[in-house]
């Protein structure tokens, strides 16, 4: 475990005296998992090991994911929640395991992202931590957090770009504005934090990763370093503010009217409680807006109906890791009842359900001869590597969008199959002002010589929360929701097919669901015009309501709890919080996936 790449980087020396401040954690805790932990009994990334008296840091023949996990350190927080002296003694014998067992190097413990989680959940639980403790675990404690800061700034170009580089930057930051006698080392952590900040958030505030959950996830970890600048009596960087600015409405852009954000690029279950968190230090308070031509997605509402459209080309490939070949697909919603999802990303860690999660056939939109639009690179022999980022897909995506008094309109085409096929997928969407039709598309336009035996397939995947049925002779589609709201789909001229689906983005695990499949000759009929259109409410018997019931797996996550209330740093010393003062498998060697 000892002299790994950590012996090439410089010379380490410098220890803060003390810390000064402790940034906030806003992420959600549960105490019950406090008792658990005590007993030695560790569930991470769906994995429970008994550690048998045993230190767990001393167990090498884990699950990769469990050892990440466990080296975060995120589970303090739910020390911190049981509030007891048990808690605290257990959260610093822990600490002083890991300084005495993995200090200096882990295969998984000193990867970039872990030490990132790990800085920041030590800095923000430090006052738990502390309290009681003695002078020498103090300075260890201390040591060891400068130490791992020093690391991660060394090797902060090193880790990759996007996401998982910010997160390094708002940890270094955060450390050097927590620790006395930083001086030089803050200055320069500041200024790296503001580029990767300007690099990174699109003018419209989106992320340049295209993921919504990368929004929720700088959030949660901006917002305590803001409040802990604003605590300390420093002037807040300008990228900050305007960073936090343009993320808050984008946010709310993605939300529907239940509170989830849509499955576009790697978004999956949506984390209410911590969303709902961030959204209370939002000063604004302002409409979602409705255009997001940077981040490439376009919102439509009208009533209490919202759809979502990626409407945007894949990331560049250093960034792509996590996006999908969903190009022009669609999700809709309700009031609070989701009508049209994407099938989102798998809660489990599972190279199959990634694959599947990120084809075109796993969302609301049309491919062709079951392939997705975008090329991914295959697994072998660079896939341990490099993951799988997107080779080629759609570049090329022309938009236009009319706003009037009946309603809002979407036309949007992308050239995702027109080097295979020889064709532009075109889709046509209108919400009437009233949110009670929504009227669509999809054409199929040649480029090229087009074969007369090759299909195009829509897929509209219904949230697993829907009651579908064929009614009128199989020509249209009734929608039930739980609370009795309906809606019927029609596709005039076409054969109207109800297939079995997955829902992957429960937190409960994947969830039975169904799709409306429609397809046809590219050649002979390269025009479907279709609509989804509200009834009148349907009376469902307390025998029917029983049929939306699905099986679901064994729980991978808990349910969503309590909200924290938004505050500035806690001082380590004192223990106080300040009062705010601002506030498929793979088709080919190249990653084409087959349909679900």
């Amino acid at each position: 475990m000892h002299g790994g790449p950590i012996s090439r980087l410089q010379p380490f020396s410098a220890v803060p005296e003390r810390l000064l401040i402790a940034p906030q954690d806003l992420r959600t805790a549960d105490a019950t998992n406090a008792a658990d932990i005590y007993g030695g009994r560790f569930l991470f990334s769906g994995h429970l090991v008994e550690t048998q008296g045993r230190s767990p840091f001393e167990l090498q023949a884990v699950h990769e994911d469990w050892q990440r996990e466990l080296h975060s350190f995120g589970w303090l927080r739910d020390l911190r929640a049981a509030d007891s002296q048990i808690a605290r003694q257990n959260a610093r014998a822990l600490v002083e395991d890991w300084i005495r067992y993995c200090g200096r190097w882990h295969q998984y413990g000193w990867e970039a992202p872990v030490v990132t989680r790990r800085i920041l959940s030590w800095l923000a639980h430090s006052p738990f931590i502390l309290q009681d403790g003695e002078h020498d675990f103090y300075r260890a404690f201390i040591k060891s957090l400068a130490r791992q800061v020093h690391y991660l700034r060394q090797t902060i170009n090193e880790t990759e770009d996007g996401v998982e580089r910010l997160h390094a930057a708002l940890a270094i930051a955060s450390a050097c504005i927590s620790m006395a006698g930083q001086g030089r080392f803050a200055r320069q952590s500041i200024r790296r934090l503001d580029q990767e900040l300007a690099r990174q958030i699109l003018p419209d505030g989106g992320h340049i990763s295209r993921n919504p959950r990368a929004l929720i996830d700088i959030l949660a970890d901006l917002l305590p370093v803001r409040q802990a600048f604003v605590a300390q009596g420093l002037e807040v960087p300008a990228a900050m503010v305007q960073s936090v600015d343009r993320m808050m409405p984008m946010m709310k852009f993605f939300r529907h009217g239940d509170g989830a954000l849509g499955h576009f690029n790697g978004m999956g279950s949506t984390p209410s409680d911590l969303v709902a968190t961030i959204l209370a230090y939002d000063d604004a308070r302002g409409a979602p807006p409705s255009n997001a031509p940077h981040s490439g997605y376009q919102r439509l509402s009208g009533g209490s109906s919202v759809v979502l459209m990626d409407a945007g080309p894949a990331p560049e490939i250093s960034l792509s890791g996590d996006a999908h070949a969903g190009c022009l697909s669609f999700e809709f919603s309700s009031g609070v009842n989701r009508i049209i999802v994407n099938c989102g990303v798998s809660p489990k860690s599972n190279p199959v359900w990634r694959k599947v999660s990120r084809s075109t056939a796993a969302h609301s939109t049309a491919s062709i001869d079951d392939t997705s639009s975008c090329r991914f690179l295959s697994e072998k022999p660079f896939g341990h590597l490099l993951g799988a980022p997107i080779l080629s897909g759609p570049r090329n995506v022309e938009l236009a969008r009319e706003d009037d008094a009946a309603g809002s309109r979407l036309i949007a085409s992308h050239d995702g199959y027109a080097a295979d096929f020889n064709t532009m997928h075109e889709r046509d969407l209108r919400l009437s002002a009233d949110g009670t039709v929504l009227d669509g598309i999809d054409t199929f336009q040649a480029t090229g010589s087009v074969d007369p035996d090759t299909l195009y397939t829509i897929r509209f995947h219904l949230h697993p929360a829907l009651k579908a049925s064929l009614i009128r002779a199989g020509s249209a589609l009734l929608l039930v929701c739980r609370d009795g709201e309906a809606w019927e789909f029609e596709a005039p001229g076409i054969e109207i097919a109800l297939e079995e689906s997955i829902y992957l983005s429960d937190v409960f695990g994947h969830r039975k669901s169904e799709q409306i499949v429609l397809s046809g000759p590219l050649e002979s009929a390269p025009s479907v015009g279709w609509q989804f259109r509200r009834t009148a409410t349907a009376k469902l018997s307390r025998r029917g309501t029983n049929d939306f019931d699905e099986t679901e797996e064994l729980p991978l996550e808990e349910p969503a709890s309590e909200v924290a209330e938004p505050a500035e740093g806690t001082d380590v010393e004192t223990g106080e919080t300040p009062d705010d003062t601002s506030a498929n498998q793979t088709k080919d060697e190249e990653g084409r996936q087959d349909p679900i």
